[in-house]
């Protein structure tokens, strides 16, 4: 899709959430990111029109993945707190991953790089002018600091980023069960909204785990969202 197309196709979608068309709204917003042009602004848009039409499960997801674009939005994780409170959660993740959350891994990598160069050209500079040594010695010392504890961040949101999906339910009421098949038996259900890491796939089949309770759930019952 062209820029002035998806510029013009966001703009008539905006017009139409304004107007409380919210289904025709929501419907351009998901025919908008099917083009691969995906923003923040686009999913959190999204996210709101989906909450006006009662799916929490959908609008959760949008703003997920809004999140993921711009970690430090405070409307994007506000609308985010609200919808899981509507939808009966107050899911929340760890202090460390929320922390880690706060840069995305494009930002991790570039403190990572800046704090590796700049000690890198300290020590160059304390080698070709020895006399600096004893006054370049604290900086680059700090400079060595601040690389490790950047690159030790840098790794665990890696790990978080591709390796940790989230599965939100987006359906009334979704049944989780024990193997990745229709026939197998009920583990448990879960409501619109929840969400739950994901373990594992097969087919179109994902395994979740409620709380210690482990089930498989089908991809129409779920919206994907990657790691951070």
């Amino acid at each position: 899709m062209a820029a002035d197309d998806f510029a013009a196709g966001f703009s008539t979608a905006n017009r139409l959430y304004a107007r409380g068309k919210f289904a025709d709204a929501a419907g351009l917003y998901q025919k908008l990111l099917a083009s691969g042009r995906v923003s923040a602004n686009l999913l959190f848009n999204d996210g709101n029109a989906e909450f006006r039409l009662g799916n929490n499960g959908k609008a959760i997801a949008a703003f997920l993945r809004a999140e993921r674009l711009a970690p430090r939005d405070p409307d994007i994780r506000a609308n985010l707190d609200f919808v899981r409170k509507q939808a009966g959660d107050n899911t929340a993740p760890p202090v460390w991953e929320d922390w880690l959350g706060q840069l995305t891994l494009n930002e991790w990598t570039c403190l990572a790089a800046a704090a590796f160069w700049l000690a890198f050209l300290l020590f160059a500079a304390a080698q070709i002018r020895p006399a600096l040594r004893r006054t370049l010695r604290p900086a680059a010392a700090l400079s060595i600091l601040l690389a490790l504890l950047f690159g030790s961040a840098l790794a665990a949101q890696a790990v978080v980023h591709f390796s940790k999906s989230i599965a939100v339910v987006v359906q009334p009421r979704a049944v989780a069960r024990s193997g990745p098949f229709a026939d197998a038996r009920q583990t448990f259900a879960a409501r619109d909204g929840a969400e739950f890491p994901v373990l594992d796939r097969r087919g179109n089949w994902v395994q979740v785990n409620d709380s210690g309770k482990f089930g498989w759930l089908s991809s129409g019952q779920i919206a994907i969202v990657p790691g951070a």
